[in-house]
């Protein structure tokens, strides 16, 4: 399996997982999705630099408003899903990053939305691999990051795709510091 796609949001976890994919694969390809977060825009503008100073592809793929974000007819007014994290949404918790002040930021089945396109993605482009890159400190918190759900997607990704494409998630059973080691040690472009 040498061709793989990174689901790419263009923060630190996901930037690392991209370096070390360039390092390990034969081609690689960023997937970047827009699904109405308020760090969305930032994250995009680092995406495309990082993207450029690697020399990888980068597709950008924004997710239907009506899902996401917060529509202007009256059955459209809150967004489909609920999140603090979404622009349709409430305010980010500012204080120290736990799980019941979080909790709010919650995006329902996003891994798994974005996972499945990823899958068709792959399929289509004639890519073996989807890869993602949530950790230990998502675990709690978010159940779509969680390794049992990937597991589940894993199983799931390969019995739905004629080419039987794969889904890896290397860091699942690494901490946040852990993904920073390993940025520094592979050179990964943190900043």
């Amino acid at each position: 399996m040498n061709k793989v796609i990174v689901i790419y949001s263009g923060g630190l976890d996901s930037t690392v997982l991209l370096a070390q994919c360039k390092q390990e694969y034969d081609e690689v390809i960023a997937l970047n999705f827009d699904y109405g977060s308020k760090h969305n825009f930032a994250e995009r503008v680092a995406a495309r630099s990082i993207c450029r100073m690697l020399g990888i592809s980068l597709f950008m793929y924004d997710l239907p408003d009506t899902c996401f974000r917060a529509g202007k007819g009256i059955c459209h007014r809150e967004g489909f899903l609920k999140s603090d994290l979404l622009k349709s949404g409430g305010e980010i918790p500012t204080e120290e990053y736990n799980a019941e002040n979080m909790k709010s930021t919650v995006v329902p089945f996003r891994n798994g939305i974005m996972l499945a396109l990823a899958a068709g993605f792959a399929e289509s482009r004639g890519f073996d691999m989807v890869v993602i890159a949530n950790h230990t400190g998502d675990h709690q918190l978010y159940p779509d990051c969680r390794p049992g759900f990937i597991k589940s997607c894993r199983e799931t990704i390969h019995r739905g795709t004629a080419k039987r494409i794969a889904l890896r998630a290397p860091f699942q059973y690494l901490t946040k510091a852990d993904i920073v080691k390993l940025g520094f040690e592979i050179g990964a472009p943190l900043g």
